[in-house]
């Protein structure tokens, strides 16, 4: 209610500025593993979340919470694109001075090293561990359309109208992107697809 909520300069509530901190910390896990799994680097992956969610903050925090999600991923998605079209242009430049190979650091998952307080059977903990590396071993091999139109509709649990305003597309390439994705991931993974 604005007569017991504090405004801000630019007409935010505090339950407005409260409501975006609860998104944006609900995202970052899921967010921060989309990236890494784009990026194939921590440290990147870090650096595109945090100027994704600044974007959203700066322009689109005055927006309905229900928007918030689309706007995000949408914004994520073109931070993605921009990173590698970037990543592109240095790798030529760097592989053309034979100064290095394309960028694609070993770094660990900070995830993977969280300890699991799950109190699951050891074998099937191994069966999962060894399922969720392939997954994210065939996700890599994805092109980055297919990869972010799969782990926008199955990680994030958009519908398809909701990943198409994500990605900036059409309703009809979302499905086209990740039936594709779909049936790469199969390919792949053979007798470990879920």
């Amino acid at each position: 209610m604005q007569s017991t909520a504090q405004v801000s300069e630019r007409g935010f509530t505090l339950d407005s500025t409260e409501a975006l901190d609860r998104f944006l910390v609900d995202i970052q896990g899921r967010a921060f593993r989309m990236a890494q799994i784009a990026t194939g680097n921590n440290d990147d992956a870090l650096d595109v979340i945090q100027d994704a969610m600044l974007k959203l903050v700066q322009r689109y925090a005055d927006r309905s919470e229900s928007d918030w999600g689309p706007l995000f991923y949408r914004i994520l998605q073109s931070r993605l694109r921009d990173w590698h079209r970037r990543t592109t242009v240095r790798n030529r430049f760097r592989i053309w001075l034979g100064t290095g190979k394309p960028n694609r650091r070993d770094a660990p998952d900070p995830i993977q090293e969280l300890p699991d307080r799950r109190k699951d059977n050891p074998e099937q903990m191994l069966q999962m561990g060894r399922t969720l590396d392939a997954l994210e071993a065939a996700l890599h091999c994805l092109p980055l359309r297919q990869q972010q139109a799969f782990l926008l509709r199955v990680w994030e649990g958009l519908d398809v109208a909701q990943t198409a305003r994500a990605m900036g597309c059409t309703e009809g390439s979302v499905k086209t992107h990740y039936s594709r994705a779909v049936h790469r991931l199969r390919e792949k993974l053979g007798e470990e697809w879920p």
